[in-house]
């Protein structure tokens, strides 16, 4: 029998319902999405996802990029700019950096020829000035450069600063910057420290170091991401130990203040938007395995008081006697989020690893 005159199946008709409908005409963000139901729309375009006050209608073919002129590879994280703009970081060598407007149309590209391109972090400095920060983790360098792309600082390599030996690996994956432009790199595929600058790339000192332990509070198994988190008393560093499923909060000279487990989600880096704590998750478990599976990704928002309140992608968060439940995809929607970037008007890009040579996909703020 044909495809096209089998009865669908009991799980693809449930499918359909949860994701095939279209929202009514006249409702918010819904003409967007006229072809949500078609057979040529992608899985999930159109559909709703998340919880509560904090739910997205996705959109899947946002970003009008050509792969042909604008090939990507990995589309490794996203931020917005004073403008308005986006700039999202690929480690496709032909071009390191897309930029878009929020419609998603191309506006323009450039590339620093980075194989390793992996992290990127948008700072404004005190005298209005704009600023990007790159990590390569082949080569182990980072980089601050402007808006068009030109470097104007380049960190020193951890074994030529003082902070590691010769022997020691360094893999950066991640910069924050603190409230005094101090620069603080997370070495998340190397020797698991996070190292600090100050502004003109003096190395200062450093902190974490590898964890070999399941349990090890203030040490890494892998430190993938970080974050300066100014939504508390007091500006702090949140870092991801993400084969640990977790976010460890630290002082900005390095003290382990808290942490948060989030059973299930291998958690890309911390993006801090508003009371909420948003990030990629970009490996999952599966219901009898808590193992880092591809292909089990969702986003996980958490709110000022740590608690996951919304899961676009995944089950919804269930807290019994205070403790959360084992966190998993729902629907697979996405494949490996690398990143969620949140825009002014709140709604989300997803940058995804190892998923097809993907673009971002945008989730428009439903509620």
């Amino acid at each position: 029998m044909s495809n096209r005159s089998a009865r669908p199946t009991r799980s693809t008709r449930r499918a359909f319902l949860k994701f095939g409908t279209v929202a009514a005409v006249g409702s918010s963000g819904a003409l967007p999405f006229v072809r949500a139901a078609s057979k040529t729309a992608p899985f999930g375009h159109g559909s709703v996802i998340g919880h509560g006050a904090l739910r997205f209608r996705v959109d899947r073919q946002w970003s009008r990029a050509v792969p042909e002129k604008h090939p990507v590879r990995d589309c490794h994280e996203m931020v917005q700019v004073g403008d308005g703009r986006l700039f999202l970081l690929t480690n496709h060598r032909q071009n390191n950096v897309l930029i878009y407007d929020r419609n998603g149309a191309l506006l323009e590209a450039w590339t620093l020829n980075l194989a390793g391109a992996h992290g990127l972090t948008h700072h404004r400095e005190p005298d209005g000035r704009e600023f990007l920060y790159l990590t390569d983790t082949g080569a182990g360098r980072v980089l601050k450069t402007t808006l068009a792309g030109a470097i104007v600082l380049e960190l020193p390599h951890a074994s030529t600063c003082g902070a590691y030996t010769e022997k020691e690996a360094y893999s950066p994956t991640e910069t924050a910057i603190g409230p005094n432009g101090d620069i603080y790199v997370a070495d998340g595929y190397g020797s698991q420290f996070v190292l600090r600058f100050d502004r003109t790339g003096k190395y200062l000192s450093k902190f974490g170091g590898r964890s070999t332990q399941p349990v090890n509070p203030g040490r890494f198994m892998q430190a993938h991401g970080i974050a300066l988190d100014t939504r508390g008393p007091q500006p702090l560093l949140v870092c991801t130990e993400r084969v640990r499923n977790e976010f460890n909060w630290f002082t900005l000279e390095g003290t382990h203040v808290r942490g948060v487990y989030l059973p299930g989600a291998y958690v890309s880096r911390p993006v801090i938007a508003g009371r909420h704590l948003y990030s990629g998750v970009c490996f999952g478990a599966k219901p009898d395995d808590y193992r880092m599976w591809q292909k089990r990704g969702f986003v996980t928002i958490l709110d000022d008081a740590d608690r996951v309140v919304s899961n676009p992608g995944g089950h919804a968060p269930d807290y019994r006697d205070g403790r959360l439940r084992l966190m998993l995809q729902d629907q697979p929607v996405f494949e490996n989020c690398h990143d969620v970037c949140v825009d002014a008007a709140g709604d989300l890009y997803v940058c995804q690893w190892n998923s097809g040579n993907v673009y971002p996909y945008k989730l428009h703020r439903e509620a």
